[in-house]
């Protein structure tokens, strides 16, 4: 067939978007893994070994993260993150064919999304107000009302009948722009971010190589992605419009001005590539920037495949976290106990506590008795805010936490972290990729990892 510029001279030139089919196997006629069965047990583990303890400490006042049902079972999620026009809206465009359609995400030069757009399947195109996202229990928005009505208003989901859509979801977030504050915005920007981060699969932070502008926001942002760094790409977008000799330049001062900010010892994957539907522009390195390209789109594709184990993986990281904190609130509870006679104040008594728990070795005994990666301790700052709301005197020991019938939280949550995660994994690896039942992978010894890697 001739080729599609033919139609009309003045159209640039459309890429071909073959290998995109390809690697992400969007004309696979094979069903979509049967996962319901996994997730079931995902969350009856949930239920039943993590969620008392949870609930019983009040842990979600401490990190602000309550994992609801529509959480356990949602779709990868993938994050845009970056300056303002840098191409984010466009990659996601070109990545589901919405160019020239009714779908498209609106993109221009000037800064043009100035809401979270959370682009997910549906059986036809659908526009979703934020507020209606976060009263619908069964999605995974629903913790996202606590940022205000303002934000909500700022919330917008898209539903799109596309194949890709069926295995993952896309968060198209408001530009950085770095002479603005904070407060213009209306809402908290960065909880909000937080939070998509923090549940994030996979994090593409876009840049444009014409306009490197790192400043304070773009700081604070990467601040905000420590801890995640195997989950970020960098994505120098538009390459093709700079020469060859300029481009290399580019990405050496990319990762010049980065250097501070991402302290790990291996570097974040970068791409170096052209993420829009237009050919790419003549005399530039179109092998390098097509090969770059599928690397994209191979690494997108591995978060799909892995979607199970990740969601594992993140359960079991929550609980060793839900864990951690009941042992040290019952720690604080009993050195208060320990500490208080007939005749003591017993908020004097506690307020030296908890302004100085080192010198009653709160977090050295967690240490030396449990087996707690020091990495994993919370911040006890943290726990001066958590105890000013929730007194002392509410919560009861971990060792009173015990039913005839049910069993004791602790060792519950235990069970979950060292057994029954592990082998939900194992069963799901089987058959599919036995390398990552090593426990290397799965931590199921009897210490759980300090950091949950995703592989």
């Amino acid at each position: 067939s001739p080729p599609e510029e033919v139609e009309d001279a003045g159209e640039p030139t459309k890429r071909d978007r073959s290998h995109l089919e390809n690697t992400l196997k969007l004309n696979e006629e094979k069903p979509a893994d049967d996962v319901s069965g996994v997730l079931q047990r995902l969350r009856k583990i949930y239920h039943a070994s993590i969620k008392p303890l949870e609930h019983s400490y009040r842990y979600n006042e401490l990190r602000q993260h309550e994992i609801t049902d529509g959480e356990i079972t949602s779709k990868p999620m993938v994050l845009f993150l970056g300056p303002w026009s840098v191409g984010k809206s466009s990659m996601i465009n070109y990545l589901l064919g919405l160019d020239n359609t009714p779908y498209q995400l609106y993109t221009g030069a000037e800064p043009t999304t100035s809401e979270f757009t959370v682009i997910m399947h549906g059986p036809k195109l659908k526009t979703i107000e934020g507020i209606v996202m976060a009263a619908d229990s069964t999605r995974s928005f629903s913790p996202l009302e606590k940022f205000g009505q303002n934000f909500l208003e700022k919330l917008i989901g898209i539903e799109v009948p596309h194949k890709l859509l069926e295995r993952v979801t896309f968060v198209d977030t408001p530009g950085i722009i770095e002479n603005r504050k904070q407060q213009e915005r209306g809402y908290p920007f960065n909880d909000v971010c937080q939070w998509f981060i923090d549940r994030a699969d996979l994090i593409f932070v876009v840049f444009d190589p014409t306009k490197l502008d790192v400043g304070l926001e773009l700081e604070m942002l990467f601040r905000q992605l420590k801890g995640r760094e195997s989950q970020i790409r960098i994505i120098l977008n538009k390459a093709d419009s700079l020469a060859t000799q300029e481009l290399m330049r580019v990405y050496g001062a990319l990762f010049w001005s980065l250097a501070p900010l991402i302290n790990v010892t291996e570097p974040p994957r970068v791409y170096v590539s052209s993420f829009w539907p237009h050919d790419y522009h003549p005399e530039t390195h179109r092998d390098l920037f097509l090969k770059e390209e599928i690397s994209l789109l191979e690494d997108l594709n591995q978060v799909i495949e892995n979607r199970m184990e990740n969601k594992i993986a993140f359960i079991r990281q929550h609980a060793i976290r839900v864990r951690i904190h009941a042992l040290l609130v019952d720690r604080y509870l009993q050195t208060y106990k320990d500490k208080m006679t007939f005749f003591s104040d017993g908020e004097l008594v506690f307020r030296d506590i908890v302004e100085d728990p080192d010198r009653f070795f709160i977090f050295k005994s967690i240490l030396a008795k449990t087996n707690v990666s020091k990495f994993d301790l919370p911040n006890r700052e943290a726990y001066k805010d958590f105890f000013g709301i929730n007194p002392i005197t509410s919560f009861k020991l971990l060792s009173q936490q015990c039913s005839y019938m049910g069993g004791c939280f602790l060792e519950k949550i235990e069970k979950a972290i060292t057994r029954e995660l592990p082998d939900l994994l194992g069963s799901i690896g089987l058959g599919k990729k036995p390398s990552v039942l090593s426990c290397d992978v799965t931590g199921c010894g009897e210490t759980p990892k300090n950091r949950y890697r995703k592989p």
